[in-house]
């Protein structure tokens, strides 16, 4: 696993731990006669997966992994963001009371934020943060006219609800967020799906086409831009019926861990034709290395 846990213990035993407790003479070494501070040394040249799997070998490898220095190039920058905005007990920041690993292993897990319209997690092998923003956080335009869009439930959506656009001549969806960013590039996505969100029937995935109309005439423009003047303009036909895909919004990145405004919309404002039959789910925000497997999704 990684760099290999025997030749890291053995550069380790061979530079800065103590050897001390180990006799060359009586018999081998074993992993179990490595001091703590050793393991520690040992752990922190490993990836995160790698870690929590040897910290279930023993309860000496355990407490070893509990050591906060293995985690400080683990945590991305801006984790104590994280924690104050995700991770919190009656109003007081958990980073006070938890070591980083238990605080690490908490933020690869989904945290849902602003009354649950919004969700950031970090990948646990890499650490790098992603986000996703439901339907519900952004400014629909006719949102609140039945006879035009309606929130409908669906097991195909991490928020369980998605937003359904029965028939509309003017589609216009804003989203902005206001978030502390660690250095990287991300790209933008919108998950949509031209048909009513599906239903199961005798086992089998079943999608409602029959209110599908109007995306082929004109294309549906997507627009980002940054607090920093970042800016990202596409046109896109939305395609595929009964599939659910991601389409790219635009790119942006971040140089140093700042707080930064990004706004995204969707829109097709062609009055001379109605639309219809749209699911819109969520905005994706993705480390920009990961874009390739989204697409793939």
């Amino acid at each position: 696993m990684g760099t290999g846990f025997s030749s890291l213990a053995m550069l380790e035993i061979n530079g800065s731990c103590s050897t001390t407790s180990l006799s060359p003479v009586s018999k081998p070494w074993e992993l179990g006669d490595l001091p703590e501070s050793c393991v520690s040394s040992i752990l922190k040249h490993l990836d995160p997966p790698e870690i929590f799997k040897l910290a279930m070998l023993s309860r000496a490898f355990h407490s070893a992994s509990l050591a906060d220095f293995i985690w400080d190039s683990k945590l991305p920058p801006n984790y104590k963001f994280l924690v104050d905005k995700v991770l919190r007990i009656n109003g007081s920041s958990l980073d006070y009371y938890m070591p980083k690993k238990v605080i690490y292993a908490k933020l690869c897990q989904p945290n849902r934020f602003d009354g649950g319209t919004k969700e950031v997690w970090l990948d646990k092998s890499s650490g790098k943060m992603f986000l996703s923003i439901s339907s519900k956080a952004l400014r629909i335009t006719g949102i609140g006219d039945r006879r035009y869009w309606n929130y409908i439930p669906t097991e195909e959506s991490r928020f369980q609800t998605v937003a359904y656009l029965q028939q509309i001549w003017w589609v216009e969806v804003l989203g902005e967020l206001d978030f502390e960013f660690p250095p990287g590039n991300y790209s933008v996505f919108f998950r949509l799906q031209l048909g009513k969100a599906s239903i199961k029937r005798f086992g089998r995935r079943v999608c409602n086409l029959d209110q599908v109309h109007g995306w082929d005439i004109k294309p549906a423009r997507f627009q980002l831009s940054t607090s920093n003047g970042q800016k990202s303009l596409s046109e896109r036909y939305l395609h595929e019926p009964g599939n659910w895909l991601h389409y790219h919004v635009g790119d942006f990145v971040v140089e140093s861990t700042i707080m930064m405004s990004i706004k995204f919309s969707m829109v097709q404002i062609d009055c001379t034709h109605t639309k219809g039959g749209l699911c819109l789910d969520s905005v994706l925000i993705y480390p920009s290395e990961f874009r390739k497997n989204l697409l793939q999704a």
